[in-house]
């Protein structure tokens, strides 16, 4: 059923403007101090949890040592080179993290993890803000997900425990437009049923985690829990509710974080990482929370906070020093879990609660400009590890992020040592002796057979979480009966065909984004892209262009010096030699569909979609008529659109003292120059109309100039 959007005067809009936002409850959220902590007093750990801390680091303890010895062994034939030892070193970082893996799903899959589900409690009195931070989003989409969420909470009686609450930093003119119109569209929808409440900063300080934390300033002693989502989240009511009550239960909870599953994905890419997700990610994730406890991690969305504890130990203060260590925390999400923890709070994770959705970016071009972000990020995380206080398991979260990035040039740097010593070899063993007296030349030696058992060895214990995954999907009826179980190994071999090809690019392209962050250059706040419209090959080729000429060479030098290593590391020059034609690929809708239409990298969701995705796709339709095409010049045009837009908008705040409002006033100065509403337009930026749309005087100063349409009709 289609949604009508009623009209408002301009005095009706004015009577509503302060009915945007509810009236402020503040929390006060000081930033936190990394010198010093008050010593707290946690709750003991269960002993299942000490089996998977055992089982985790342990396990991989042994298996580094082991694969390092037998590596040790393999060029210790004579004596060791200063390039081999590197190699031993560098191999054996490698390893530990391909090792934490293995062990960490071994113990998901033999631990056993707690089942929220059944867990009730009272929640009368209690209120959660369903928190949606935005930043140049789709408002349709944004705003569908919401729809769908708060009329299926309201449908089961809980509309008046939560309330939707959607924080815009969002920096576009049209995508502003396209918000307010969507979020009065949502006011309307759910009116009766479920508050909505839409607030859009002016000064994106600290990006998304500032734009929390003004929240919590401005309005958190108004909730009990705020739920915090992300642009794509989507959640069942009965998970929203569940969560809610296991918060409710337990005082000591901080936060609890659900397992996202991926869905909606309709390129290569997208799919073959919700596939990914849903057969290999349950086993992942129940290892991770099996041995952290209540020392558990925060992924930033889709997770349930106690927002009294968030307001007096999650403030995060900004760091000095120099780049990319200074600044505002861009991955802040893992350091709030540490501070929360760190305060006495636990932090908990459920895999076990289904019902909890996001999406993957589309394509390899999206990840990596994303992944620019979240680099930088966790490289910054260097300077919070030695903030005292922090639990040892939370500081672990911290370091493999920053090992998620950093493991990358230390692959690219392994490959090269071996290169070098293949050419070493090759000249050694051709005319160069050493001039000391020696009855043998002194070059790299190593043991062939020995090494052939080592990689065997490693590429098993690489694949431990996905035998382990497929494993558990075949003997899960969820997961076994919609997808089948040929159709589901088959996948799961087209799964791991294209990650052998993908990560050789994304060594290289971490690489240069590690490379970028030690040289001091930031990532910016760019838009993430969530559906996939295609990019030039002039601009794929710009971006891989070096990630072929690498392969390209590579795979020359070891044609001519060492064949054998040539065939070891055909799969890494393989994909990096083809990466402008992979990067393409991963966008593709048509090869997508094709194997879907196979019954390929399929999930449960799309075999029997859930009654919340239905509504979900019925209401982007609803709001899309809305928003599609909305701009400026037809504000201006339909006065009902534009007092709808003041209905949502807040007063600015007053500049200070010798900072006047040059955007504004620049705005006042090109309307009054200006001949026509189409003329001053086209002479503002971006920030001029922003500055038009705050201050209702201002616009009305537009409005009095001569309309397109008056032009038209005196033409």
């Amino acid at each position: 059923m289609a949604l009508q959007m009623e009209p408002l005067t301009v005095d009706e809009a004015n009577k509503e403007s302060q009915g945007a936002i509810p009236t402020e409850c503040p929390l006060h959220m000081p930033p936190q101090d990394f010198s010093q902590h008050k010593k707290v007093k946690y709750a003991a750990q269960s002993w299942s949890t000490w089996l998977a801390r055992l089982i985790t680091f342990g396990g991989a303890s042994a298996l580094t040592i082991f694969a390092t010895y037998q590596m040790i062994l393999i060029v210790s034939q004579v004596d060791v080179t200063f390039l081999q030892w590197l190699m031993v070193g560098f191999f054996a970082l490698t390893f530990v993290w391909i090792a934490l893996a293995a062990c960490g799903a071994i113990a998901g899959f033999i631990c056993p993890i707690k089942d929220y589900s059944k867990i009730d409690s009272d929640l009368s009195g209690k209120k959660t803000a369903l928190l949606m931070p935005i930043y140049n989003e789709d408002a349709a989409q944004t705003c569908a997900a919401l729809l769908s969420m708060g009329k299926a909470l309201a449908a089961q009686g809980f509309g008046e425990q939560f309330e939707i609450f959607i924080i815009s930093d969002s920096n576009k003119p049209d995508v502003w437009l396209k918000e307010t119109a969507a979020v009065k569209k949502l006011q309307q929808a759910l009116q009766g049923q479920m508050q909505v409440w839409y607030r859009r900063r002016f000064d994106n300080k600290a990006k998304k985690a500032g734009n929390v934390h003004e929240f919590v300033s401005r309005w958190g002693g108004r909730y009990d829990y705020m739920l915090v989502l992300d642009a794509d989240s989507l959640l069942c009511a009965n998970t929203l509710v569940q969560l809610m009550k296991e918060m409710a239960a337990d005082e000591r909870s901080g936060i609890i974080q659900t397992l996202p599953c991926l869905y909606r994905g309709d390129t290569l890419f997208a799919r073959l990482q919700q596939f990914a997700g849903t057969i290999y990610g349950p086993i992942v994730a129940n290892g991770i929370t099996a041995w952290q406890g209540d020392d558990g991690n925060y992924w930033g969305h889709n997770a349930i906070i106690r927002v009294s504890a968030f307001s007096q130990a999650a403030g995060l203060p900004t760091l000095g020093g120099q780049k990319p260590f200074s600044g505002d925390i861009l991955s802040h999400d893992f350091v709030e879990a540490a501070l929360i923890r760190r305060a006495g709070w636990s932090v908990r994770m459920v895999p076990l609660l289904k019902g909890s959705w996001e999406e993957s970016p589309p394509s390899l071009s999206d990840v990596a400009i994303r992944d620019r972000r979240w680099a930088q990020g966790n490289i910054q995380h260097l300077a919070v590890l030695s903030a005292k206080g922090l639990r040892w398991p939370n500081r672990f979260h911290m370091l493999t992020g920053i090992m998620g990035y950093m493991a990358s040039p230390i692959w690219f740097a392994l490959i090269m040592i071996g290169i070098v010593m293949a050419i070493q070899i090759h000249y050694i063993n051709v005319e160069y002796f050493s001039d000391e007296m020696s009855l043998f030349p002194h070059w790299p030696v190593f043991d062939s057979e020995r090494m052939v058992q080592l990689f065997v060895f490693t590429m098993g214990i690489l694949l431990v979480p996905k035998i382990l995954g497929i494993t558990r999907a075949i003997f899960t009826p969820s997961l076994r009966r919609p997808l089948g179980i040929i159709r589901l190994i088959l996948g799961a071999c087209v799964e791991i065909i294209f990650s052998v090809l993908y990560a050789p690019i994304f060594m290289l392209i971490h690489s240069k984004h590690i490379l970028d962050i030690f040289r001091g250059r930031d990532s910016g706040w760019s838009t993430q892209q969530r559906q996939y419209n295609g990019l030039p090959w002039a601009q794929l080729f710009g971006q891989h262009i070096w990630h072929t000429l690498i392969g390209l060479v590579m795979t020359a030098v070891l044609y001519y010096y060492s064949p054998p290593l040539l065939l070891w590391l055909a799969p890494t020059l393989v994909g990096l030699v083809f990466s402008i034609p992979l990067s393409a690929l991963s966008g593709s809708k048509w090869l997508a569909k094709f194997l879907r239409f196979c019954g390929l990298l399929s999930i449960p969701e799309e075999v029997d979609v859930p009654e919340i995705m239905h509504k979900r796709d019925e209401y982007v339709d609803d709001f899309s008529k809305v928003t599609h095409e909305l701009s400026f010049e037809q504000l201006l045009q339909q006065q009902p659109l534009w007092a709808s837009h003041f209905s949502m908008t807040q007063v600015p705040p007053a500049p200070k003292r010798g900072y006047p409002p040059i955007d504004k006033i620049s705005a006042e100065y090109k309307i009054a120059d200006a001949q026509s509403q189409l003329e001053a337009l086209n002479w503002m930026t971006d920030k001029e109309k922003l500055a038009l749309l705050s201050h209702h005087d201002s616009f009305t100063s537009l409005l009095k100039l001569k309309s397109v349409n008056d032009m038209s009709s005196v033409a």
